[in-house]
């Protein structure tokens, strides 16, 4: 039945918290980033709640720092350890307007005079008109906040590469997604990606502006973007693998909206608005999924902000104009698959080759009724002539167990149409090992 295969894919410590150079760490001791090597960035995060982190690059020029921190008090605890490398610094370079990145930008100026603060123009722009009045807020939670904003002193087109203390960093500039502007900074030669608030590690977010369903689409974007991206250091958690990361921030984002969605139904308890026992039941089914997941901000109602704020933009949606990154038929099933097979099924629906081969373990095997692939080139080859520019939805979870899923999947060859079938995932770690593949009787 080799039709089969051509119509269906099998789917998609605090000692960790420093890297090579000493950086300071908040409470989170579950970072998945490689072991240390002089060639890692160095880290600090603020302590919770609402840590935040900050990042510096060896260059061949000097340091070049990621972000800023929420305070100047902050800011100092990390200019002590970012003095310690002994090594000069370069430059400064901002993700985002959002107090938290930018707040400390004033002492690390004092700190370090002769290092330029880069932003791009739509950041600089941002933080200049505060049009959301931000800052005031940050003032008015934390009498630590400074009261006058240092701004960049150089700032770049957006999606510009930048060249900064003798290296060169691609940009990527995303908006309406977690905050109203967002920068990404990637180094090629090491697959280093800085993805600012786009996605962050076991942690809980703030949807506070929002955009729950652009920043999904920009999840998507970004995994197509930098397809080759290894390692992500998040403004909040620790780094790890880049697309494990942006598929926990999506899996999040999918599962907050699945809870907010019966609150705003027509029918329900207050119609467009979130009753109170439904707002509880939701932070209830969150703190069961997301335990201990500490907030992004010192806000002690992030979770209720959250979600009068993603009730209020799914209220207004027009479900027949909803993206397919945000509909919840095209996302069914997804909440309870593992890292790999999560990112199997985006690969496919991305059409992203590289990634869908790249989450098969090197020797992982494929069976499809009549045929074997073995190891990853094989598979690569299979999909690329088999399964890339179908579209594959996750019905539900048929069978699970630890290491292994069967799922009932619709893959749609051309995108259009399809048929059921069930595909069964080994999984070992961050890899699929073994995928077989069968016709839904």
């Amino acid at each position: 039945m080799n039709h089969l295969v051509r119509r269906i894919l099998a789917a998609g410590s605090a000692a960790a918290c420093a890297t090579a150079l000493v950086a300071g760490c908040s409470t989170d001791d579950r970072s998945e980033a490689p072991a240390a090597s002089e060639s890692q960035p160095g880290r600090f995060a603020s302590p919770n709640p609402g840590s935040v982190n900050t990042y510096w690059i060896q260059a061949p020029q000097g340091l070049v720092l990621i972000d800023t921190l929420r305070t100047p008090a902050d800011a100092r605890k990390a200019i002590a350890e970012i003095r310690k490398t002994g090594r000069p610094v370069a430059a400064i370079l901002l993700t985002h307007p959002h107090p938290d990145h930018v707040g400390g930008a004033g002492a690390f100026r004092e700190a370090f005079p002769q290092a330029p603060i880069h932003a791009s123009r739509a950041t600089d722009k941002a933080m200049r008109e505060d049009k959301r009045g931000f800052y005031p807020l940050a003032r008015s939670a934390n009498a630590e906040f400074p009261s006058k904003l240092t701004y960049a002193d150089r700032t770049f087109e957006n999606g510009a590469s930048v060249q900064v203390g003798g290296l060169r960093l691609e940009t990527a500039e995303f908006a309406e997604g977690e905050s109203d502007t967002a920068t990404v900074y990637y180094r090629p030669d090491t697959g280093d990606l800085f993805s600012g608030d786009l996605a962050g590690s076991k942690v809980t977010p703030a949807l506070i502006e929002g955009n729950s369903c652009g920043w999904l689409q920009t999840l998507d974007e970004l995994g197509r973007r930098f397809a080759g991206a290894k390692t992500m250091y998040p403004g909040h958690g620790a780094p790890g693998p880049t697309r494990a990361l942006i598929d926990e921030q999506r899996r999040y984002l999918q599962r907050f909206r699945g809870l907010v969605r019966p609150a705003v139904a027509s029918g329900s308890a207050k119609g467009r608005a979130v009753a109170p026992d439904e707002q509880k039941s939701i932070i209830g089914e969150l703190d069961r999924t997301y335990p201990g997941h500490p907030p992004v901000a010192d806000l002690p109602t992030i979770v209720q902000e959250n979600i009068k704020a993603v009730a209020r933009e799914m209220a207004a949606e027009d479900p027949a104009k909803t993206p397919a990154a945000c509909s919840d038929k095209t996302q069914q099933g997804t909440d309870e698959l593992p890292a790999p097979v999560s990112a199997y099924v985006r690969a496919v629906n991305d059409g992203n080759l590289d990634a869908l081969a790249g989450a098969f373990a090197a020797d992982a095997e494929l069976i499809d009724v009549g045929r074997r692939f073995t190891g990853r080139a094989a598979i690569r080859a299979w999909a690329e002539n088999e399964v890339i520019g179908g579209k594959l939805t996750v019905l539900e979870v048929a069978e699970y167990r630890p290491g292994y899923q069967r799922l009932l999947v619709r893959f749609a060859p051309g995108g259009s149409g399809g048929f059921e079938a069930y595909y069964a995932f080994t999984v070992n770690g961050s890899s699929i090992t073994k995928a077989e593949l069968t016709y839904a009787d």
